[in-house]
């Protein structure tokens, strides 16, 4: 036979072939993947979010201004009550201390000498301390005024102008005590002026002490340091916060349980906590508080609950977001499937058995769910196959290609 007859009839035969293969391909059932049902211990949860917090916890403040001359702890650190933390330059405040400390040891003398029939103080000595002190302030008002003038312009600290303000206070009081002295020389005794500027000095001195030990920021409580991000040289003011501190052996977490699962959650409840921080890491605890109302957390409907986590490493801190998962079910020797085995067909929930190479719908009544499984309580039994989710219509009675993991 000619080329020209059978190179057709070839090719004719290979399409036939093609065609015949498409058609048994065609008429093959369908691949779909089973699982089997399964026997197990399966734990309901509610999985969601949280925040850490302290059980206990203090914030140390400040309780004068000044710059921080010295910085003696850091984060992480265990304290105890009264333990010094940060301390504030005190040069300004040591050199009026002194110069109360010299005010008062001079009275006490002059009043030894007046106890013991001495003479008037001289007011020409006065009068010149006077003067003297009254050009200083005059001055120091000059150098209060420039420096706050500084200070608005940016060139200077508030702490520069804070020691002029002092100076001038300083001076406004010397000379308020040299005329309270020179009054004094007029009275009848000067006994009672030297009472007078006594007092005056030791309540200036008392003012200073008083001062130096506010100089020193100690911890309220014993425990460890959560939050301190002060440098050397900061400015602080009479009341700002210095470090926060809280016993964080055991921490609370306020975790936010979605409105529709707060039925499920009860106080006594096993929660684990995970922090994307510290990969494999888990931390357990149980609830110790339920939500006493609903609030709008972004767009979600929330109940805020209390839940109590040991935390003897100390690692989870005080503000960090976390994972939680509250297991409230928990259910021995359960029959589970997939979740992805699930349907709903006719408002009936059930799945796809496999009866030979045939499907066969089964309506089935569940029990407690996690994120993948679901409990089975009737309709199947230990082993049977069940279909899972696939992109093909699935009908009762359906031949199918069974294809197991």
């Amino acid at each position: 036979m000619k080329a020209r007859y059978w190179v057709p009839l070839v090719l004719l035969a290979g399409a036939g072939a093609v065609v015949w293969r498409v058609q048994v391909e065609r008429s093959r059932p369908p691949e779909i993947p089973f699982a089997r049902v399964m026997r197990e211990t399966i734990t309901s949860s509610v999985p969601t979010n949280g925040q850490v917090q302290p059980v206990e916890s203090a914030i140390a403040h400040a309780e004068r201004s000044g710059a921080v001359q010295q910085i003696l702890i850091k984060n992480g650190d265990h304290v105890k009550k009264g333990q010094e933390l940060v301390r504030l330059d005190t040069s300004e405040i040591e050199a009026q201390r002194d110069q109360a400390r010299s005010n008062v040891a001079q009275i006490q003398t002059e009043l030894q000498v007046i106890s013991s029939g001495g003479r008037a103080a001289d007011r020409a000595r006065l009068q010149g301390d006077l003067d003297r002190t009254q050009l200083e302030l005059n001055q120091a008002r000059s150098d209060l005024e420039k420096y706050q003038r500084m200070q608005s312009e940016g060139i200077a600290t508030a702490a520069e102008a804070l020691t002029r303000k002092q100076k001038v206070d300083q001076l406004t009081l010397q000379i308020k005590d040299l005329n309270n002295q020179k009054s004094a020389l007029v009275a009848p005794t000067d006994r009672a002026s030297a009472d007078a500027r006594l007092a005056s000095a030791q309540a200036a001195l008392h003012l200073a002490e008083q001062q130096l030990a506010q100089s020193i920021v100690r911890s309220p409580i014993d425990g460890e340091v959560y939050q301190f991000d002060l440098k050397q040289g900061a400015y602080l003011n009479a009341g700002d916060a210095v470090a926060s501190i809280g016993r964080l052996d055991r921490v609370k977490v306020t975790v936010y349980v979605d409105e529709r699962d707060l039925g499920r959650v009860r106080r006594g409840m096993p929660v684990r906590i995970t922090w994307d921080a510290f990969p494999g890491r888990e931390w357990m605890g149980m609830v110790n508080k339920l939500a006493d109302q609903v609030i709008a957390r972004g767009s979600r409907e929330v109940g805020e609950i209390e839940c109590v986590i040991e935390n003897p490493g100390r690692e989870l801190v005080p503000g960090s977001n976390v994972n939680v998962d509250i297991r409230s079910e928990s259910v021995d020797n359960a029959l589970t499937i997939p979740k992805e085995a699930l349907r709903t067909e006719s408002g009936h929930e059930g799945v796809y058995t496999l009866q030979g190479d045939v499907l066969k719908w089964r309506t089935v009544k569940l029990g407690i769910d996690n994120t993948t499984r679901v409990q089975v309580v009737s309709g199947l039994t230990e082993g049977g196959p069940v279909a899972l989710i696939t992109d093909k219509t699935l009908k009762d009675g359906m031949a199918v290609t069974a294809m197991f993991p």
